[in-house]
Formats: structure tokens, sequence, C-alpha cells
């Protein structure tokens, strides 16, 4: 009995110094994860989320030169579509009014383009015009003035002057039966009714007496 008492007496002894040994270890590994926790140097999962935020911060920055190479897009189709198109033909209502003043040696048309194209367009230059005669078709022939650009917003309008002289004669004169205009720049022409005097006097043939100033001359002449 008395060696059984040793023998249990000295089992305890041994499974107590396994247990103290066991908790001796546990506080190591503790202790080495928390050291290896506040070393910044020490390779554990941390360190890999950190290469993974780097990972992230290069996408955004990537996507931010993505946006700014489409503004940059954007601002230039912007910068071209902001170009003014010539006024068309089939944009411009045309129409035609005697614009004489009392005490002018001629008479004076004024012939107006309205933009109804429902965009803005530019207009500039002299427009075609051809007077209808009993004789047939006398041209135009410019006033040689400086010639402007003009921007017609829809609904705006401008205009010029035909300047003729005043059949004073006596005579039947040349009879005129119609107007044809056209735009400039354009090859569409516009057919109107005349305005102005019924008759031109007779010329001696060295050179149409009818005048057609530029865009923004209407009341003006040569």
């Amino acid at each position: 009995m008395r060696v059984n008492k040793m023998t249990i007496a000295a089992l305890a002894v041994v499974a107590g110094l396994s247990l103290t040994a066991c908790q001796n270890d546990d506080a190591a590994t503790d202790q080495s994860n928390s050291s290896a926790a506040s070393d910044p140097s020490a390779p554990n999962e941390g360190s890999g989320s950190n290469g993974s935020g780097q990972g992230a911060a290069k996408t955004s920055a990537g996507k931010n030169s993505d946006k700014e190479q489409q503004g940059t897009v954007a601002g230039t189709g912007s910068a071209k579509n902001s170009k003014v198109g010539k006024c068309r033909t089939d944009e411009l209502e045309v129409t035609a009014t005697d614009n004489t003043i009392d005490g002018d040696p001629g008479g004076t048309v004024a012939v107006t383009f309205t933009n109804g194209g429902g965009r803005d367009c530019s207009i500039s230059g002299y427009a075609g015009v051809d007077l209808k005669t009993s004789a047939g078709s006398l041209s135009a022939t410019r006033t040689g003035e400086q010639a402007t650009s003009t921007v017609l917003k829809d609904g705006e309008s401008a205009a010029f002057g035909i300047t003729y002289p005043i059949n004073d004669s006596g005579g039947s004169g040349v009879r005129i039966t119609g107007l044809l205009v056209t735009p400039p720049n354009e090859t569409k022409s516009v057919s109107l009714d005349w305005p102005g005097a019924a008759t031109l006097p007779v010329t001696d043939g060295s050179g149409t007496p009818v005048k057609v100033g530029p865009i923004g001359s209407a009341g003006q002449g040569g």
C-alpha cells in the first residue's frame, strides 16, 4: 500500500508538471502572436491586406485617368459641334419689299433672309439677283461694298438692298415680271414677286443698271 501511494503521488506530480508546461506554451504562443501583430515587418495576413489596398488604389487612379480622358474627348467634340454651318436655301424664308425712300434718285428693294432651320447658321457675302423682264433675264452687279459674316439664330433675319434706276423717260421702258434670288454660296434659287417699280428705263446696252449690296446692306446701294 505504501508503494501504491508513492506511485499515485508521483503520477500526480508528473500531471501537474505537464499542465504547467502546456500553460507556458500557450502563453508563449499568445505572446508571439501579439508581437507579430505589433511588428510591421512581420509577414502576416495584414501585410496581404495592405497589398490588396495598394492594388485598389492603383485601380482607382486608373479610373480617374479614364475620366480625365473622357472629359478631354467630350470637350473636343463640344468644340467641334460649336462650329456654325452656312445657311442653306431650304432653311431660309426669303421675302422682298419696296424700300424706296422719297428723295432718292433711284428705287430700292430690300430682300430679307429669315432663318427657319431650327439651328444657328452663318451668312455672308453677296446673294445672286436676277430680274425677270420683258426683254429677258437681267443680272444685278455687285456694289463692291465690304461683305461681313452674320450668324443668324433660329428666327433671326438679315437683309440686303437692290437698287435700280427709276423710269422717268416717259416711255414704256422694260417691264419687270419677277425676281430670282440665290442665297450666298448656294446654287438653289427662290422665285419672288417684284415689289418695286413696274419698269426700268431702256439702256444703251453698256451695262446693267441694277446693283446688289452685300448681306446687311438693306436700304443702301451703289
